[in-house]
């Protein structure tokens, strides 16, 4: 049905079409001189003769016409599959830039001749569509990243004293405030406020601060002092939470509850609290995995040379540590207490409470 209509239509403008000739072939000035198709009747008789020459061979043309476009619409339905909405976005806004540019530039051309000066135009308006959408579909990352950095430059405001985030809370334990490394950790930048700070994880560190045993009296007061550094002298946000939760006794389960109210984490390096948590599916930052976990890598097989400082708990065993901290067990190692030796690394044994290495003495 769709190819006789379009038979049907091509006929019509095929008719069309030997008119318009026909018609221009009547206005030449040597046609009309030498008298040919002078009357009326003749002149009838060669337009409708014309008309239906072009009307058939357009009839007869017709499925080479109706192939070619359909070929082409394929064509464009493929292609077009393989891009992106965002491709066909930038593609028509590159066509119409190009057009737009175009018809500007070519209107001059007009001027040149009544037939050939608007077919030129029109030609160069095809070239132009093409290039401007070829142009702003291989660049529009590019483009895509100007505008986006121009919006962030329009939209930036000053800075402020206090670096406030929508990032996830992180609830600070009591060991992990003692310990001290927290605030080195956040000069560094490597952890987003807010920090949270429960007032029951003050009162503990007051307590600690006032115990007559003069090293937890000493840790508490290291704890307190680098709570107060971290407020005044880090840009991170920092948060006091004044609540308590009076039916709860414990302080580490205090933690626990305040992280779920929260949708936070809690930041420790006490491994009790820390597989507590992950019974209770609480997220932990455990600042002991992130010390082993940027510690020089130790493989089975390599050398190293340490001092061997005490005996270990089997009875043949010696016991060196790395400038770290890390613990080496030296099997056959107590005869080599005090003495500076060359080991190699038979195992490594990784935990969230720490790393410990196992090695053997380097046989001479």
């Amino acid at each position: 049905m769709l190819k006789k209509l379009l038979r049907g239509i091509f006929s019509l403008a095929g008719v069309i079409a030997g008119y318009g000739v026909s018609e221009a072939i009547l206005q030449i000035p040597s046609m009309q001189q030498w008298g040919f198709l002078s009357n009326s009747y003749e002149k009838l008789l060669f337009l409708i003769f014309i008309s239906l020459i072009f009307g058939i061979i357009f009839y007869l043309l017709s499925p080479k016409i109706y192939s070619a476009i359909a070929e082409l619409i394929d064509y464009v339905e493929k292609n077009a599959q393989k891009l992106t909405v965002g491709e066909i976005v930038y593609g028509a806004v590159g066509a119409l830039i190009a057009l737009i540019i175009t018809s500007i530039l070519s209107r001059p051309l007009l001027s040149i001749h009544e037939v050939f000066g608007p077919l030129i135009v029109i030609v160069l308006n095809i070239i132009a569509a093409i290039i401007g959408t070829d142009i702003m579909i291989k660049k529009k990352n590019d483009i895509t990243n100007i505008l986006l950095s121009l919006k962030k430059t329009g939209t930036t405001k000053e800075k402020k004293s206090k670096t406030t985030t929508k990032s996830v809370p992180k609830v600070l334990d009591t060991s992990v405030i003692i310990d001290g490394r927290i605030f080195d950790i956040c000069e560094t930048g490597f952890i987003e406020g807010p920090l949270i700070i429960p007032n029951f994880v003050l009162d503990e560190l007051r307590h600690i601060s006032d115990s007559s045993d003069s090293l937890k009296r000493t840790r508490g007061r290291r704890g307190l002092d680098i709570l107060n550094k971290i407020q005044k002298e880090l840009t991170i946000e920092t948060q006091i939470w004044e609540g308590d939760f009076p039916k709860i006794a414990e302080v580490d389960s205090k933690l626990l509850k305040l992280a779920q109210n929260l949708n936070g984490k809690v930041i420790t390096n006490d491994y009790n609290l820390n597989k507590v948590a992950e019974v209770q599916g609480v997220p932990v930052l455990n600042i002991n995995e992130l010390s082993n976990a940027i510690k020089p890598v130790v493989i089975p097989g390599e050398e190293m040379t340490v001092d061997v400082v005490k005996d270990g708990k089997e009875s043949s065993q010696g016991i060196a540590y790395l400038d770290d901290g890390t613990m080496i067990v030296v099997e056959n190692g107590k005869k080599l207490i005090g003495e500076r030796i060359d080991v190699i690394v038979t195992s490594v044994l990784q935990t969230a409470a720490g790393r410990m290495i196992f090695a053997k003495p380097k046989e001479s």
